[in-house]
């Protein structure tokens, strides 16, 4: 098959989750005989003039096409319905044409390459790796930082949202106890209201437009059951490279129980929960230990929150970044693994990783972090944000000697990468003979 896989960006500058998803998916479509492309934004320049630039690029044998965008003039909605990629897109697929179109998130890129290949009859699969299509800040967290429970009937409920990202409107929030928010929204122009209102009905319209929507988890499948019907969307849970994972050293009982974060260095990871956790632990007991694995340049205020929090605690280590090959060393010097995000964390590759390779897993009681661990049997939940729960959860596995062995040994064997692309592949081969 020839596959075009689209993504707001790739490897080697950018490598969060969606993206080393993507480039799994295409090494592995390239290794078993397919044609594949990539097209992702690798540049954003607001004082270019609205254009895109394309370069093509091979980043370990995969064709990626890099677009670079110009934004100077660009309409206000490029965000979410830039015309300018698709009508790059759809001159390109006139000369490469595709068997069919992944779209993984929406970001940055646009889901008019859905109304591309809509409009040339490609079928189209949509990868919803995050919150994108229903909410502007992806994460389904409010610009304060809170969790959005509901998302907002009244479109001017997002405009208030982005809004809290400021301080100026943050603060007469915090001290009203959101008086403030319904106040502004019921005196809101249209026009405040109005832009979000058209980002979601296009969004919701050209999601339609795909065969299927794919979700690594139930938890986000469930927020679009009101977008899509039953028969075109599916959760289909991400598989492991076990392979990988092989030369990480057994679990053992040891004087120190070493504890790892492994993930962004960034505010909705709950990096700084984790730490004040940390620093309510007793120090009476047993030694611990906590390493934090993940890179320090993208949010460089916050690295320098949580170096003035850590401050010269020893047990601390902000140990950086590290190269995927190095992951199983990662996981064999530590006996927990701690996943403290307060955002709908999706299907985490750090939780998938440690079960692979034996290690429990303690994480927020919130979103697909839930589902993939199961308290009290492979992993331990504490209250989502709450940093005295999770300190006591910490707790229990220092002070009770046989519950790490207990959580070790409920831990169910991983979905290899093999089997979640023999489904992945039965579902393009359905898909690919559907009528667009």
């Amino acid at each position: 098959m020839r596959i075009l896989l689209a993504i707001h960006h790739f490897p080697p500058r950018y490598s969060a989750g969606a993206e080393l998803y993507t480039y799994r998916l295409a090494l592995w479509l390239l290794a078993h005989g397919h044609a594949v492309e990539v097209v992702c934004v690798e540049t954003l320049d607001a004082t270019q003039a609205a254009g895109v630039r394309a370069e093509l690029t091979h980043y370990q044998e995969i064709p990626v096409w890099r677009l670079h965008l110009g934004l100077r003039g660009a309409p206000p909605d490029w965000s979410y319905a830039n015309p300018l990629v698709a009508a790059w897109l759809a001159a390109h697929v006139q000369t490469n044409r595709p068997d069919l179109l992944h779209l993984h998130s929406g970001y940055l890129i646009g889901a008019g390459v859905l109304e591309v290949a809509h409009a040339q009859a490609i079928p189209s699969i949509v990868t919803l790796h995050d919150y994108w299509f229903l909410c502007p800040r992806i994460t389904l967290l409010r610009g304060d930082g809170k969790i959005c429970y509901t998302i907002p009937d009244n479109p001017a409920g997002c405009a208030w949202c982005l809004r809290l990202e400021q301080r100026r409107h943050r603060l007469p929030d915090r001290w009203s106890h959101g008086a403030a928010g319904w106040i502004w929204m019921a005196l809101a122009s249209d026009s405040d209201g109005a832009q979000h209102a058209a980002r979601r009905a296009y969004l919701q319209r050209t999601l339609g437009l795909a065969q299927l929507a794919l979700a690594p988890s139930r938890f986000l499948a469930n927020q679009f059951t009101a977008w899509l019907p039953a028969e075109r969307l599916r959760v289909m849970r991400l598989g492991i490279d076990t392979a990988r994972l092989q030369d990480a050293a057994p679990p053992l009982t040891s004087p120190t129980l070493r504890l790892a974060y492994i993930g962004q260095i960034a505010p909705h990871k709950g990096v700084h929960v984790l730490v004040a956790a940390f620093q309510r632990l007793k120090s009476q007991s047993r030694p611990v230990s906590l390493t934090l694995h993940g890179g320090l340049a993208n949010f460089p205020d916050y690295v320098k929150q949580l170096q003035a929090a850590i401050g010269n605690d020893a047990r601390i280590t902000l140990a950086g970044p590290f190269s995927s090959d190095q992951t199983a060393t990662v996981l064999g010097n530590c006996d927990v693994v701690i996943v403290p995000s307060i955002w709908y964390e999706n299907s985490p590759l750090a939780i998938l990783e440690a079960h692979a390779s034996g290690r429990p897993v303690v994480t927020s009681a919130l979103g697909g972090m839930a589902e993939l661990v199961r308290d009290e049997i492979d992993g331990l939940h504490f209250r989502p944000g709450d940093a005295n729960d999770l300190a006591r959860q910490l707790e229990r596995l220092r002070n009770e000697p046989a519950l790490l062995e207990h959580l070790r040994t409920g831990i169910r064997p991983a979905v290899s990468v093999d089997a979640e692309m023999a489904e992945l592949m039965a579902i393009y081969a359905q898909v690919a003979q559907m009528q667009c």
